[in-house]
């Protein structure tokens, strides 16, 4: 890892202060940047291994960063999304993977306190430990309603972390109904694909398939998918699940981005004096400075868009619709920003990219990222149909605009 300037160690970045959120200090930024070194250390030989390794699992468990969007009533840091969004990018520098996974768990486990009931908490959060959940929460199973309950069934991939969890948090629609509700169901009730995670970036997040035949769940351990009013916690749980994942994502593509540009800042100065070397050159000059322009442009509408959305969150516990397109496009802005970057600083170290090593890895792993849901084409196309004024009496599920049904 390099240890060239630009991924500053204590910056509280452009937004200035967030009215109704605490800012003299960010102490899971402080931990996450701690485990820096850590999570280089181990990112080979996870990206090898397939998983995370116990180590950097330790670490992050004893930081406290699986219990980042935990209500403050279980233990958690229940954190505000522009702070949460340094922590992921912070984690995210140090390892694209441990970043990922680490989102996921946090979705999973800070939605399951907040909107499970006390029965089920009671059962999850038993231990010193927060507990890990991960899963899947697009493409719903089938729940056939049961007495005190359901019984659940259905085929899911990328299943992020589920090699390294207690729980599945999982998507299920209730026949009959057609309601939609996350289920959160022993690891154990799983059939696992362990080989089905053979991918070419990412590879460190065990983001395995599964699947349900006919799971006993107690409704208890279910709630509604897009839920938005919280058994405990504060403001930060009316976002919902899905645009909890809108913001781990951001932050992670700003650490990834971050990180190759430093990386290729690094190499050119060691290369720099040698006949050739691409340091004086002032095309790779130009496209280096356009590169850094990308990267603090996305940067700041990631921000922006965030802190706008947090002040109207917490001043008057709720957000507009306009509000959640401009997270919405903030996130596909700063995902095909990174992208191209990405390609940029692939092309431009040469060699050094093909061989294995940090560049290459997090060139796969950018490449990866691009492919999930929160940063498709639909989601685009439906940010430009509201702000084009096309979209009244629209609102916001999940990743597309549906009719409003209070009109």
């Amino acid at each position: 890892m390099t240890t060239v300037p630009g991924f500053p160690e204590n910056r509280t970045g452009p937004r200035g202060p967030e009215p109704g959120i605490e800012t003299a200090s960010n102490p899971p930024l402080q931990r996450a940047q701690s485990l820096r070194a850590l999570l280089n250390q181990h990112s080979a030989s996870q990206d090898e291994a397939s998983r995370l390794s116990d180590e950097v699992l330790d670490a992050l468990h004893e930081q406290g960063l699986f219990g980042l969007w935990v209500p403050e009533q279980l233990g958690g840091s229940e954190l505000d999304p522009v702070r949460s969004l340094e922590v992921i990018e912070a984690l995210a520098y140090g390892d694209a993977s441990s970043a990922w996974v680490t989102m996921a768990v946090c979705l999973a486990t800070g939605a399951a306190g907040a909107f499970l009931p006390d029965s089920a908490i009671a059962e999850l959060f038993d231990g010193t430990r927060f507990p890990v959940i991960a899963g899947q929460g697009t493409r719903p199973g089938r729940a056939v309603p049961a007495e005190g309950g359901y019984l659940l069934s259905g085929a899911w991939s990328f299943g992020s972390g589920l090699l390294h969890s207690r729980y599945i948090h999982t998507l299920g629609t209730v026949e009959g109904r057609g309601e939609t509700r996350i289920f959160i169901v022993p690891v154990e009730k799983a059939e696992l694909d362990l080989g089905s995670w053979n991918v070419m970036g990412l590879r460190a997040t065990a983001s395995i398939d599964y699947t349900l035949d006919s799971v006993y769940v107690p409704a208890e351990f279910t709630y509604v998918s897009t839920r938005t009013d919280p058994m405990r916690g504060g403001a930060f749980y009316r976002l919902g699940i899905s645009q909890f994942a809108l913001l781990g994502h951001c932050g992670w593509a700003l650490g990834v981005s971050r990180r190759l540009l430093d990386e290729l800042s690094a190499l050119t100065i060691a290369k720099a004096g040698r006949a050739g070397a691409q340091g004086a050159s002032e095309a790779f000059q130009s496209e280096f400075a356009l590169a850094e322009g990308k990267f603090w442009a996305a940067r700041g509408f990631v921000l922006q868009a965030w802190g706008d959305l947090s002040r109207s969150l917490y001043q008057e516990g709720q957000i507009s619709i306009r509000q959640q397109t401009l997270i919405r496009l903030a996130l596909y802005n700063v995902t095909w920003s990174s992208k191209e970057i990405t390609d940029f600083v692939y092309r431009a170290a040469g060699t050094i990219a093909l061989r294995d090593g940090d560049i290459q890895r997090y060139f796969r792993d950018m490449n990866a990222g691009t492919q999930h849901v929160t940063s498709s084409p639909a989601v685009l196309q439906a940010c430009g149909r509201e702000l084009a004024g096309l979209a009244a009496g629209k609102h916001w599920v999940n990743f597309a605009l549906v009719d409003d049904p209070t009109g």
